[in-house]
């Protein structure tokens, strides 16, 4: 069995009963049975707010996928998972104590073993980093709490053909080999690194927290140019007619096929992806979080614009009378029909 130390709840947004916090930020380190560190692996968190004592009623649930780095930390945003159950934004602080339990699996899957459950105090707080590191028996953990941000570095090589990248979380080197005529362009992003090698048809993507390079490969025909969302890369090959997305969180490659006609754009929010194929009539999303694409089906004779904003995508069909929206956490497509003497347009809201 696998369990967390908790090592600090801070609130985004003080609890004052008259504004809503939109998320709490939840650090943790993953230790197994005998105290050490669950390091560079998926873990799944259920988590869940509860009502008035630690065996109250569930307000709100929902699930993160998150990725330990080499001392075992991982962080997220309570309020910004895949939701099982309960709306955040409507919870009520002002009243009743509030709870939050925590439910683990340290292979990633759903087999979830209970960590704790713990009362969300009134103020923000945080565990002091000396108590942390003593609990961790890791200085380098200190460290980080106090530094929470990292920068890595990278240079280009052009003799030796080789890219390199220095990670300032584990101290090492490594490199990526290309083409001896090629003379790439590093792209960053969020701590992460790409580089495209036209005469190996090759993408090329560096992961800031795995210290691992992946590629994928192109037409021969192709020249394609990355698009860059919060850590994540993109870029269509208009000759095998494909769309492909880098997850920063899993550092894998996954493709969507579209029309052997269209010759779609990328649009970019957040880490996500979205395009339009206007002759498959369909509008694409990949979410960053799930590690799918989605698509959803318009009418033929409309010609809708893609709109982006915080992760959710969406679009108007005038001709089927709806409004379709992606949300950005689940990737799941909804829409809401409008009368047909109408000509709605979309008015955005975004959250703090």
């Amino acid at each position: 069995m696998k369990k967390i130390i908790t090592l600090g709840l801070l609130l985004i947004s003080l609890f004052s009963f008259s504004q809503v916090p939109q998320g709490i930020s939840y650090q943790a380190i993953a230790l197994n049975t005998s105290g050490n560190p669950v390091v560079s692996s998926n873990v799944r968190l259920r988590l869940s707010l509860l009502d008035n004592s630690a065996t109250g009623t569930v307000l709100y649930s929902e699930t993160h996928l998150k990725t330990t780095n080499s001392q075992g930390l991982f962080n997220l945003v309570i309020g910004q998972g895949t939701i099982i159950s309960g709306v955040f934004n409507t919870i009520n602080w002002g009243t009743n104590s509030k709870f939050l339990k925590v439910e683990m699996d340290a292979t990633g899957g759903t087999n979830y073993s209970i960590v704790g459950t713990t009362q969300l105090l009134s103020v923000p707080y945080a565990l002091h980093a000396e108590t942390v590191a003593s609990i961790a028996g890791n200085s380098n953990i200190n460290d980080e709490i106090i530094e929470n941000k990292s920068s890595n570095y990278a240079f280009m090589d052009y003799y030796d053909n080789k890219a390199y990248a220095f990670n300032t979380i584990t101290g090492t080197w490594s490199f990526q080999s290309f083409n001896t005529n090629a003379t790439p362009d590093l792209i960053t992003s969020n701590g992460n690194f790409g580089f495209l090698d036209y005469y190996d048809n090759k993408a090329y993507t560096y992961n800031g927290k795995t210290g691992v390079w992946s590629s994928q490969t192109f037409n021969t025909n192709a020249s394609p140019d990355f698009v860059v969302s919060n850590g994540s890369f993109a870029f269509m090959d208009y000759y095998d007619h494909k769309a492909y997305a880098y997850n920063s969180t899993t550092g894998s490659w996954s493709f969507q096929s579209f029309n052997t006609n269209a010759s779609p754009d990328f649009i970019a929010s957040n880490g996500n992806f979205g395009f339009i194929d206007y002759y498959d009539h369909k509008a694409y999303v990949y979410n960053n979080a799930t590690g799918v694409w989605s698509s959803q089906t318009f009418n033929s004779s409309a010609s809708p614009d893609l709109v982006a904003s915080n992760r959710n995508f969406s679009f108007i069909d005038y001709y089927d009378n709806k409004v379709y929206i992606c949300n950005g956490r689940t990737g799941v497509w909804s829409s809401q029909l409008f009368n047909t003497n109408a000509t709605p347009t979309v008015v955005i809201s975004e959250t703090n």
